[in-house]
């Protein structure tokens, strides 16, 4: 299937990215979730992680049809046997990041263990990949959008981009879970790395 370019400039990729990162954020913060539930009840506490799942998932959609829409040029292709190591650890990144997902507990971070009225695990988890790292599920996106095999000028943007805007998530997340366990996680904080493994 062939997209029509668009005779847009490349710097629209990110832009578009800024605009969904200031919506996703909004979505996220605590003051707007309370704003909606003091609108439409307690329904909307129940449905409101799935909303913001789903909502997310589809506004992202457009952002990542962008790079294939607008004219590109290629910077650079990863060669073999290079390209066999990069794809491994892309893969490995892959198995990773599902698996730090379900260490988050899968169900509850997209909203249907709230939506089906289970009772929240509200717990602060320091066991598994959460030992190396406080943010795995960044770790590993990142390490499997920068291993791309074929770098263009788009893609570069549009990475570049989704990186800065997951750095500043990470640092927006970290301030909920020291308001949600305090201590706890500024005792976790001080003795487990960032994003990076072993670099604290």
């Amino acid at each position: 299937m062939e997209f029509p370019n668009l005779s847009y400039s490349p710097w629209v990729i990110p832009a578009a990215a800024v605009i969904y990162g200031l919506i996703h954020s909004l979505m996220a913060a605590t003051g707007f979730k309370q704003l909606v539930i003091n609108g439409f009840g307690q329904v909307a506490k129940r449905y409101y992680r799935l909303f913001y799942s789903i909502s997310s998932a589809i506004l992202l959609l457009p952002v990542l049809a962008l790079p294939l829409l607008i004219p590109d040029k290629t910077y650079y292709t990863i060669p073999a046997p290079y390209v066999y190591l990069t794809g491994g650890i892309q893969l490995l990144s892959v198995v990773l990041l599902v698996y730090s997902l379900l260490q988050t507990g899968a169900l509850q971070f997209i909203g249907l263990r709230q939506a089906l009225g289970l009772e929240a695990n509200d717990r602060l988890n320091t066991g598994g990949l959460y030992r190396y790292v406080r943010h795995p599920l960044y770790t590993f996106s990142l390490l499997f959008l920068w291993l791309t095999p074929v770098m263009t000028r788009n893609m570069l943007l549009l990475y570049a981009a989704l990186s800065v805007y997951i750095l500043v998530g990470a640092v927006l997340e970290e301030r909920k879970l020291v308001e949600n366990f305090g201590e706890a996680y500024q005792r976790y904080k001080e003795n487990t790395p960032f994003i990076i493994p072993f670099l604290i």
